[in-house]
């Protein structure tokens, strides 16, 4: 086994041509220096070393020696640079899965300022379902998952609340209720577009109505995406009931309007997930950096959800 503490001393007494100038660069008594270099050569059972004067002569050997500590001993410090990189979250990877909701309407942006403050990140990111993403992060595959409405709490995944998300009623801005207030037994009575069986904003809405006492609405179209729910309630066709993420966009444009329904309140909680294990690095610094509108993501406490209430497939 090569001695490296003395290949070391040997090192930088080649570099700098002189066994003092060594001892003094490294702290240490020069005798000590002789005596470790000379223990290599023994070691080695080669001769390295020529007394030149007051300074030192590399035999051919010890010239090559020289030449292979050099390229040693720099990739030793590079590996050191590269590991506190690491540690600093400035290099390595980010995997992170995410539900339709968070994934389309409130991450990119984030991510995007990430990238700019941590070039040296190679950013992995899956668009995918509430239970994909539970497996992806149990099998090392993502470091943290954003996963939108209720979902049930999983014993080796820390959970907590990232945001909530309003839930709005919306229609074509030419809609008899677009832009007014009313309340939900009158808003029932409209044709509404429905995400499939299963859907968070679906189950919201039917639940909203077994707690008034409502008949759910008229199904007048059910559609499998968010984009053609959108479109399709742009063109002018019934009320659709979804988060205001997704919305935003339109009724800003003016295609669609809210309809204020006074007597529900309800949101679309984002929950971030990880392992019950310390944050890589990379993932740490992502979750200090601030959001595109300035405020801290949210610190909220771990929270313990009903495990009864509808798995969450879509957002």
């Amino acid at each position: 086994m090569l001695n490296l503490h003395a290949m070391r001393l040997f090192h930088h007494v080649a570099k700098l041509g002189s066994v003092t100038k060594a001892a003094d660069q490294l702290r240490i008594s020069q005798p000590a220096v002789t005596s470790q270099i000379k223990k290599l050569e023994r070691e080695l059972g080669l001769k390295l070393l020529s007394s030149q004067g007051r300074g030192i002569l590399l035999t051919d050997v010890g010239s090559k020696l020289a030449e292979e500590t050099a390229r040693l001993f720099a990739l030793e410090r590079n590996i050191e640079e590269t590991l506190e990189e690491y540690k600093l979250g400035n290099t390595g990877r980010l995997q992170i899965a995410a539900t339709y909701l968070p994934a389309n309407f409130l991450l990119p942006h984030w991510i995007a300022s990430y990238k700019r403050q941590y070039p040296g990140i190679d950013v992995q990111f899956t668009t995918t379902s509430s239970v994909n993403a539970v497996q992806l992060l149990l099998h090392y595959e993502a470091d943290i998952a954003f996963i939108g409405g209720v979902q049930q709490s999983h014993p080796h995944l820390e959970k907590t609340l990232w945001r909530e998300d309003e839930m709005w009623f919306v229609a074509h801005k030419d809609h008899r209720l677009a832009a007014q207030k009313t309340v939900l037994a009158e808003v029932v009575k409209e044709a509404f577009v429905y995400r499939e069986k299963g859907s968070f904003s679906r189950e919201q809405l039917l639940s909203l109505c077994r707690i008034h006492q409502l008949d759910a609405p008229e199904v007048g179209l059910q559609m499998n995406g968010f984009s053609e729910l959108i479109r399709v309630v742009s063109d002018g066709y019934g009320i659709a009931f979804l988060s205001a993420a997704e919305a935003r966009d339109e009724v800003d444009r003016g295609t669609l309007r809210r309809i204020y329904v006074t007597d529900v309140k309800q949101t679309n909680p984002v929950c971030l997930y990880h392992r019950r294990e310390p944050l890589q690095p990379s993932a740490r610094r992502f979750l200090e950096l601030r959001e595109g509108d300035g405020r801290l993501i949210p610190p909220y406490a771990t929270i313990q959800l009903d495990p009864e209430a509808p798995v969450n497939p879509d957002f």
